[in-house]
């Protein structure tokens, strides 16, 4: 059976400043998806939330960028901000959506996507990953670890379903272009490009001996579309796991060690991805606006449906003891990386800066500059 998983996700009001969604909000997705599954418009689907970011997971049999499916994500975010958020004066309602223009396709308008079409194997475990307070380039450092570091998965070296490797497109989020790499063959260059996680991003990653999806991530950037910081981007990742694929626990590992993301307090600073649980409410953010956070959401697909440990509800893949261990340790690089206060690195580097409120503070100074010899005969 052929199936696509479509991950969709929006920041369209809050409670408490960035904290998390409103629970009238969460429940009017409900709703939609439910009505969704009893038109038969979508399988079955799966609503929760990252941070102040709805999240909302669907399986269907219409491909990527089906109009339809899209329409839906993007009516329920519509109608959750004029009936919900706008009412209850929520703040930021409808931040992430940019533009009024939908026709047909809802990237490049604000929400993030992911989207798998695959042919449904006979067991599909399938892990989807939510992050709140970061961008895109986030996604690098965790897909380089799962798919070209035999330090982190070992069936890259011992598993010959994986070894011949896999290939990663990679887009240029500045000149909207894209190119595929290879690892391991092209490892240097991909990591040439996924080290300025401004600038590239990984959108699809495909297994090498066959070009069969492996994983999707989202690549919209809010403050590129909008010319101004406009929120930050909190994107969503979906990733087949087991059989030809790295396992849930070699998926899992790349987040152990929290990589430094770019994000955090007024989307202008760097803090650790710190893994958390959702079912015991650590998915919201508070120190700082954050850290930056992640969720992991494990599933199983069955005749294109999702199957979780209670009916649709996921395994929560990090409520485990040993991310304590991630977690103390993201604290510990967060409170460190604030005693540098507004000084770079724990500040975004002055090209990431443009896009933020910062440059309506330095248009002030402007005129107070002058060349170097015009200052000193002034001196003189």
């Amino acid at each position: 059976m052929r199936v696509t998983v479509s991950v969709i996700k929006a920041d369209v009001g809050s409670v408490a400043g960035h904290h998390r969604p409103h629970a009238e909000m969460l429940s009017y997705a409900v709703r939609k998806i439910e009505e969704a599954e009893k038109s038969g418009l979508i399988l079955s689907g799966y609503v929760t939330h990252a941070g102040d970011d709805i999240v909302l997971v669907m399986t269907h049999t219409r491909g990527v960028n089906d109009p339809e499916v899209h329409g839906l994500a993007w009516s329920t975010f519509r109608e959750i901000t004029e009936k919900v958020a706008k009412p209850l004066k929520l703040y930021g309602a409808g931040q992430d959506l940019l533009s009024d223009a939908f026709s047909g396709n809802i990237r490049g308008l604000g929400p993030g996507v992911a989207e798998l079409e695959f042919e449904e194997r006979p067991s599909e475990p399938i892990v989807v990953f939510a992050a709140d307070k970061t961008e895109p380039g986030a996604w690098n450092v965790p897909l380089y670890r799962m798919f070209a570091s035999p330090d982190n998965t070992a069936g890259l070296v011992i598993d010959p379903k994986l070894h011949t490797g896999f290939k990663f497109e990679v887009l240029d989020l500045i000149e909207s272009e894209s190119v595929i790499l290879k690892a391991p063959e092209e490892l240097y260059d991909l990591v040439g490009l996924l080290g300025t996680p401004g600038r590239y991003a990984v959108s699809m990653v495909y297994r090498a001996i066959d070009d069969e999806p492996a994983a999707a991530a989202s690549t919209t950037r809010l403050s590129l579309i909008a010319g101004r910081y406009v929120g930050k981007d909190d994107p969503v990742l979906a990733v087949r796991a087991q059989a030809g694929f790295p396992a849930v626990g070699e998926i899992l590992s790349a987040f152990a060690i929290p990589p430094v993301v770019s994000g955090w307090m007024r989307g202008s600073h760097r803090g650790p991805l710190m893994p958390v649980s959702f079912r015991k409410g650590h998915n919201v953010v508070t120190f700082f606006d954050g850290p930056p956070r992640v969720i992991a959401m494990g599933w199983q697909i069955s005749n294109g449906r999702l199957v979780g440990v209670d009916r649709k509800e996921p395994a929560d893949l990090f409520d485990d003891p040993f991310f304590d261990y991630s977690r103390r340790v993201a604290a510990e690089m967060a409170v460190y990386l604030r005693t540098m206060g507004e000084f770079e690195p724990a500040r975004l580097g002055h090209e990431e800066m443009e896009y933020t409120t910062l440059p309506q503070i330095l248009e002030r100074l402007k005129p107070r500059f002058r060349k170097l010899e015009e200052a000193a005969s002034h001196r003189g």
